[in-house]
């Protein structure tokens, strides 16, 4: 792939730098490298001696950042793998402690306009929504060989689709669907088009979730990238749906506190340490000026913590 087909404009870019405290000669792991827009920012930053280490899923992704990011080839190292394995490829590539984590959830520009990908219904592509193309079921998988139920409930518990028993039912019944399109006009033809948003757009991002495991992966790497921290070195999230958030949200509160006894327990048995200082009080969300450039990064939310 060509460097410039990988379009991915990133969200957030200065708040996460300076949420970050880039330093010269700092130690980074951008787990979701992507294009390597935010990465380019790193290694700007934490010139001349600073290296990052930068994993994706997507095959596709590392190919095009090793292109765009090929002037710091000396500092950088790119891996092709899922961050729910962090500890274990960062140990691998000789970052065992770093400076800062980031971790950026969303879909890229590129994926959702790469119609042969299946993250999108605005062009026709086979339903298939892995962000690692080599592995694991595709999105086409779940909608004709899970049962009512089984979708019913991905479409309600990633989605938040109250119209999710109606709307398995209906796709149920109009199996077999093989692409995004056949898919976007059953859920059209059963609940019609009104609203802000198109009706398959819940369905849609629930079927990503749950192909891709994103939530387990989220889960699983944030104590693995808190424990790579360096004291002072600082975890920056950006997500951008409420799931995402809310998990991220948690662990931080969770993981700043000394003691999770509930309130009436008269003195502390679970023995729980405060490992993180949390340092965004209030989520970081794009400014009204970066969604008039860049629409996506409309529902952007970013949250930092600094391990004690």
């Amino acid at each position: 792939m060509r460097s410039g087909e990988y379009r991915h404009v990133p969200v957030l870019y200065e708040e996460v730098l300076e949420g970050l405290a880039v330093k010269p000669g700092g130690v980074y792991i951008d787990g979701t490298v992507g294009g390597g827009g935010h990465a380019r920012g790193i290694l700007e930053r934490s010139a001349p001696e600073g290296r990052l280490l930068g994993i994706d899923a997507d095959p596709a992704a590392i190919e095009a950042s090793g292109e765009n990011l090929k002037d710091f080839h000396n500092r950088i190292t790119l891996v092709n793998g899922s961050f729910r394995r962090l500890e274990v490829i960062a140990s691998e590539a000789g970052f065992a402690s770093v400076d800062g984590v980031l971790l950026d959830l969303g879909v890229s520009s590129w994926q959702l306009a790469e119609a042969k990908r299946g993250f999108s219904f605005l062009e026709d592509g086979p339903l298939d929504m892995r962000f690692d193309p080599g592995g694991g079921v595709r999105a086409s998988d779940l909608v004709n060989e899970r049962s009512e139920q089984e979708l019913a409930d991905i479409f309600f518990t990633y989605g938040e689709e109250r119209r999710s028993r109606k709307l398995a039912k209906t796709i149920v019944a109009a199996r077999p669907i093989y692409t995004t399109r056949q898919l976007a006009q059953v859920v059209e033809r059963a609940v019609g088009k009104g609203g802000r948003i198109h009706p398959a757009t819940r369905i849609f991002q629930a079927l990503r979730i749950a192909v891709n495991q994103e939530l387990e992966a989220l889960e699983a790497v944030l104590p693995q990238a808190a424990k790579l921290l360096r004291p002072g070195g600082r975890l920056a999230i950006i997500s951008f749906h409420s799931l995402e958030d809310r998990i991220v949200k948690r662990y931080m509160q969770r993981e700043s506190k000394d003691c999770l006894c509930p309130p009436n327990t008269p003195t502390c048995i679970c023995g729980h340490r405060a490992i993180l200082k949390i340092i965004t009080r209030k989520v970081i969300t794009p400014s009204a000026d970066e969604i008039d450039r860049n629409p996506r990064s409309r529902s952007a939310r970013l949250r930092i913590a600094e391990k004690l």
